[in-house]
């Protein structure tokens, strides 16, 4: 490792360490992680995804991804919003995904209150890129320590509490900070990472999507 938090591949670049170095989770941090996400379904999956990681590690959903890909349509939210019972025990009964009864019906819930985001705001990219942090938000240095200390922010927690007050479920300010991270509402991978240069350069050319 050639700093805390960073690590050198065997490509001889330095990236954010948290990958391990295996192959599929370096993949998703350097093709993935913190590029800006505009697409509503991939949106919606990835907050839904975020609500059945709490209590496990990213890595067991990503390789879980697909499956929950063809257990949920797609997360095409109009047609997981007209999930009905034998839906959540055919999910109940799927090997391939997190088989927790409160998530499933969590994320049929979530994508019902997902088609009243879109229609209030014209879509979900809408709604989060409103709630983009601003500079004086955000530390002044990305290092491993701000982030450790971090789980949360003041964006985070004000996107959850709104999300529960519109009915949304499992949507706790980490796990809202970690779907931030991931779709490129900030730029979170540390100062040294090769993709950080990537990533602030495709936010500045980012059209941000307008309600």
């Amino acid at each position: 490792m050639s700093a805390k938090g960073l690590i050198i591949g065997d490509d001889g670049l330095q990236r954010c360490a948290w990958h391990g170095n295996l192959d599929d989770y370096r993949r998703y941090h350097d093709e993935e992680w913190g590029r800006p996400v505009t697409d509503d379904r991939r949106l919606f999956e990835k907050i839904c995804l975020e609500g059945f990681q709490s209590g496990l590690s990213w890595l067991t959903i990503l390789r879980k991804r697909e499956a929950f890909r063809a257990a949920f349509a797609g997360f095409d939210f109009d047609m997981v919003a007209e999930f009905g019972e034998a839906d959540i025990e055919r999910c109940l009964a799927d090997p391939g995904i997190v088989r927790h009864r409160g998530k499933i019906v969590s994320t049929i819930n979530n994508a019902r209150r997902a088609k009243e985001l879109r229609s209030e705001f014209g879509s979900l990219a809408a709604y989060f890129w409103a709630h983009e942090p601003d500079g004086s938000e955000r530390p002044r240095v990305v290092d491993y320590e701000t982030l450790i200390a971090n789980p949360t922010t003041p964006t985070s927690v004000r996107i959850s509490k709104d999300l529960k007050k519109r009915g949304w479920t499992f949507v706790g300010p980490t796990t809202v900070y970690a779907f931030m991270q991931a779709m490129g509402l900030v730029n979170d991978h540390l100062e040294g990472c090769f993709c950080r240069a990537q990533v602030d350069e495709m936010r500045r050319r980012f059209a941000r999507p307008a309600a």
